[in-house]
């Protein structure tokens, strides 16, 4: 649980736990969940582009934009927390060194403690332009959303060869070497992500589908508490039911409406009065 007064969390602390504290991470896209994340202790919270299928309804990552981003991203950062909040580019939104620190920085003016973009060798001159403008910059490695179509619409596993897995490694050590704090290891083999985790002394893995051997595990949250109940990764197990216990509420109380009954919605609390309005 969070403590109050405590100082908050940034990447330096984060890096602090290598070895020491595993790190919980989740996604939040809206003030009140931060708010909630932030009150349950989680120490890092991401503003994923995952919000592209789990709020706004598109089939993948690829059609978020950077205007999107900052406004979740702006609702999370009202929550103050002391989480450290962090931001992905989306997607075609850091083809150059330029266009990546240009678009950093305005994640960080929105309330960024760090940015995220997927990818190794490839993206590493966006990566150390970031680095050099002073902003710090968290990997994602193994599958990457933002290149679903390019791999035919699957979601594949990575790391199963010894290509794969050299691949990997050499990207993984790129990042480290640049400064990286932090790197996401999205559907790795469990072998090759506790490899990574080990070769890597001053960079922090996060896995996601990945085993439980990296330095710390982040979840898209509606995943957790069942928000999504439409698609849930195989390697998720919610622990709530968010989703079908609201359908099933809504349910409930619209039939009690549809009869007649009185909605107690319509009367404000004894002694209080309700704090949102449907105006």
């Amino acid at each position: 649980m969070d403590t109050p007064g405590a100082p908050r969390f940034t990447p330096e602390s984060i890096r602090a736990r290598k070895g020491r504290l595993p790190i919980p991470a989740l996604t939040a896209y809206d003030h009140p969940t931060a708010r909630l994340l932030d009150e349950a202790g989680v120490p890092m919270i991401l503003v994923g582009d995952s919000l592209g299928m789990v709020v706004l309804g598109y089939p993948d990552t690829t059609q978020v934009t950077l205007d999107e981003m900052r406004h979740h991203l702006r609702a999370v950062a009202r929550a103050g927390t002391r989480a450290l909040v962090g931001c992905d580019l989306p997607f075609r939104t850091y083809d150059t060194p330029e266009q990546a620190v240009a678009n950093a920085r305005l994640l960080v003016a929105d309330g960024a403690g760090f940015v995220k973009a997927e990818g190794g060798l490839e993206i590493l001159p966006q990566i150390r332009a970031i680095l050099d403008a002073g902003i710090p910059f968290c990997g994602h490695l193994g599958m990457l959303p933002q290149h679903v179509l390019e791999e035919g619409g699957k979601y594949r596993i990575k790391g199963r060869d010894d290509a794969g897995r050299q691949r990997l490694l050499a990207d993984a050590r790129a990042l480290e070497e640049a400064g990286v704090f932090a790197c996401v290891l999205e559907l790795v083999t469990s072998p090759v992500a506790q490899e990574i985790t080990r070769a890597c002394s001053r960079m922090v893995t996060i896995g996601i589908g990945s085993g439980p051997d990296c330095d710390g595990q982040i979840l898209v949250t509606p995943d957790l508490i069942g928000g999504f109940p439409w698609f849930t990764p195989r390697f998720v197990t919610p622990r709530l039911r968010t989703g079908a216990d609201l359908r099933d509420t809504v349910a409930q109380w619209a039939a009690e409406v549809e009869r007649g009954g009185v909605a107690s919605s319509q009367f404000p609390v004894a002694g209080g009065t309700s704090s949102t309005s449907p105006n």
